[in-house]
């Protein structure tokens, strides 16, 4: 197996044609021919997780978030793509085109992880809209968001009943919009600025806020698990190295 063998596959569900214009997605770093054993999947590529691919003999990282966002004007030793080469380890980066995938992606498994019911990609955003099974005050259905994607804390704001829910990972806070053209009662994102906050509340829309990590870390081992179903001779390991260091007081 390659690693081209397994971008390939990716094609299926998150198509590098479909990422946004400012993105970068794909093979980044490394050889497309390169002999694949051991994966290692991870939503962000840090020098911790260069080290953990390391140990175990991994030869590809897959990876959310883009390892090469803006050009580079050097590559110094100590940097993480340097790191990669020195190691022999290519990387795959699947960002915007797994956001936007109604197939398989960020936001179809974040409302898995959420339990909506009847979802649906909006055609040309990043938004994912479904239901809860029964009407909730934001309050509560936050609590639920708190436990089911193990949140150490959360921002909303409250409405007395919310049923009908858009979700848009990261941030994707923009898709505000989205939600309110679709009469939706309650949007949940992983960051927000104020003045969306303030346009959410004059338009009777509850906010769940859940931190860009957390909104996005649901994807991982989900993706894990399909490429493990289709590879099953390759080892697909989630990365220990990557948590939400944020703390609250």
């Amino acid at each position: 197996m390659t690693v081209n063998d397994i971008f390939n596959y990716t094609e299926s569900f998150a198509p590098i044609d479909t990422c946004a214009d400012f993105d970068n997605c794909g093979i980044l770093v490394g050889d497309k021919n390169q002999t694949v054993t051991k994966v290692l999947v991870a939503l962000d590529i840090t020098s911790s997780v260069v080290e953990e691919a390391k140990k175990i003999g991994a030869e590809l990282i897959i990876s959310h978030h883009p390892i090469i966002f803006a050009p580079l004007k050097k590559v110094s030793k100590n940097s993480v793509v340097y790191k990669l080469v020195e190691n022999n380890i290519s990387a795959l980066c699947l960002h915007t085109n797994l956001d936007i995938s109604p197939i398989f992606g960020v936001n179809t498994c974040l409302g898995d992880a959420l339990g909506l019911q009847n979802g649906k990609f909006i055609d040309g955003t990043y938004a994912y809209i479904g239901e809860i099974d029964k009407p909730l005050s934001a309050k509560e259905f936050a609590k639920q968001v708190k436990e089911k994607l193990n949140c150490k804390g959360l921002r909303y704001t409250d409405k007395d009943k919310v049923q009908k829910i858009c979700v848009s990972s990261g941030a994707g806070a923009e898709e505000i919009f989205t939600a309110l053209d679709n009469g939706c009662d309650l949007f949940l994102t992983g960051e927000m600025k104020h003045h969306l906050l303030i346009e959410a509340m004059e338009k009777d829309i509850a906010v769940v806020e859940v931190g860009h990590f957390k909104s996005e870390d649901v994807v991982i081992s989900p993706l894990v698990e399909k490429l493990s179903q289709q590879f099953p001779d390759v080892s697909f390991t989630k990365a220990k190295a990557v948590i939400d260091n944020v703390e609250y007081l």
